[in-house]
């Protein structure tokens, strides 16, 4: 069988992924979820002509000369405007947030002032508009200023919040089921025997999960048998996984029965095999509404399978503007060989120029067993089927890790 391109295994672990349904959350739940609809201001911010200072408001034409001598006729503070209005000759002490009184148009700040009792003189000659934030400088009522497909940040909370929004309709998370196959898998804490290896995927692929805002469920090794690899993947379709990911087994060995168990369970396979560096043998297929993709056993190979299918296939689902890795440009840090026929991801450490140039060196060695070069690593290196070799200071295309 022919190997499938890496940009059309892509394209079939996408197809026809559509958002979640979507639910209200309180607002304070909402951090990195993603917004199902549009957000416009249920107000507007301020709603009135608000003091950004300390001071005295002012008619701007009674205080544009210094030693001007104007009457204080009253004060606003924050949430308790004045009820009556300015005239001439006259000033109200204003506070930060205050509502600017009818009939004034400039703050004064009261470090530019002498007071005298209910009399002030100005030290600085006042200018219409001067330290006053105007009504709706912030947004408006109506205005749509959180998009749907956002993920939502910090900021964006606050704005919601003063938009006036008390909750918002966001996508359900995707849930995510994890299962591993290999009777050589010891947990970590354990003594290994001969043979055996302490189990490592796991914990990479639901932290990666999560961090996209994925819900994971943990189902366990399953031993190297068809029956308990079949009976894992059935406890993921009980669980209402939407994403079946299972580590190892994804080879055509005598004990690599994952795409055997999937078939025997009903699963349709769009592929098994792709032209890419680390992760040859990985799998995708549905079964029903639950899309499976089946990673090699490898650590490294897992991980950079994961980042570059099971990541996108996670921002679909949870309805994200944005799903595909951005592709960034960079020079080479040394000579590479040329490629063969596979896709090439290299692990590799990014550095800067003095001019700001990312520079990205590739780690010695590159074999997918190989966990400590993929801690160590910030980026990926992308490198095209058949590129011929390149030397240091050769423009090439990374993607970032998570950090």
């Amino acid at each position: 069988m022919a190997l499938m391109p890496v940009s059309d295994a892509l394209a079939a672990v996408l197809a026809g992924a559509e958002p979640l349904a979507e639910e209200t959350v309180a607002l304070d739940q909402t951090y990195h979820r993603v917004l199902a609809h549009d957000v416009a201001a249920r107000r507007t911010q301020p709603p009135e002509a608000m003091s950004a200072m300390d001071g005295y408001a002012v008619r701007a034409a009674d205080a544009a000369t210094i030693d001007s001598r104007l009457t204080v006729v009253g004060e606003v503070a924050a949430g308790r405007p004045f009820a009556g209005t300015v005239g001439p000759g006259e000033a109200v002490r204003i506070f930060t947030g205050g509502v600017v009184p009818d009939g004034a148009d400039a703050v004064v700040i009261q470090e530019n002032t002498v007071a005298d009792g209910r009399h002030i003189t100005i030290k600085e000659a006042a200018l219409p508009g001067r330290h006053i934030r105007p009504a709706g400088v912030d947004f408006r009522e109506g205005d749509v200023l959180l998009r749907k497909g956002t993920r939502l940040t910090e900021r964006d909370l606050a704005l919601a919040a003063a938009m006036n929004h008390p909750q918002l309709a966001v996508c359900r998370r995707p849930k995510v089921a994890i299962l591993a196959t290999g009777d050589e898998l010891v947990m970590p804490g354990t003594a290994p025997g001969r043979g055996q290896i302490v189990y490592s995927n796991g914990y990479a692929l639901h932290a990666l999960a999560r961090s996209e805002g994925a819900e994971t469920t943990d189902l366990g090794v399953a031993a190297d048998t068809l029956e308990a690899t079949s009976a894992g993947i059935r406890r993921a379709r009980e669980s209402g996984a939407d994403i079946l990911i299972t580590t190892g087994g994804a080879s055509v060995g005598d004990h690599d029965l994952v795409q055997q168990a999937l078939r025997g369970e009903g699963i349709s396979m769009a592929f098994w095999k792709i032209a890419i560096r680390p992760g040859k043998p990985m799998m995708h297929g549905r079964l029903g509404a639950m899309r499976v993709i089946g990673l090699p056993g490898n650590p490294v190979s897992s991980y950079v399978c994961a980042f570059l299918f099971m990541v996108p296939l996670i921002r679909a689902l949870s309805g994200r503007s944005a799903i595909h890795h951005l592709r960034e440009r960079a020079v080479l840090g040394r000579d590479l060989a040329a490629n063969d026929q596979r896709e090439d991801y290299l692990r590799a450490r990014l550095e800067l120029r003095g001019d700001g140039t990312p520079v990205v060196v590739p780690v010695n060695h590159q074999d997918s067993s190989l966990l400590a070069n993929l801690a160590a690593a910030q980026v990926l290196l992308v490198r095209a089927p058949f590129a011929p070799k390149a030397e240091a200071g050769t423009p090439c295309e990374m993607l970032r890790l998570p950090v």
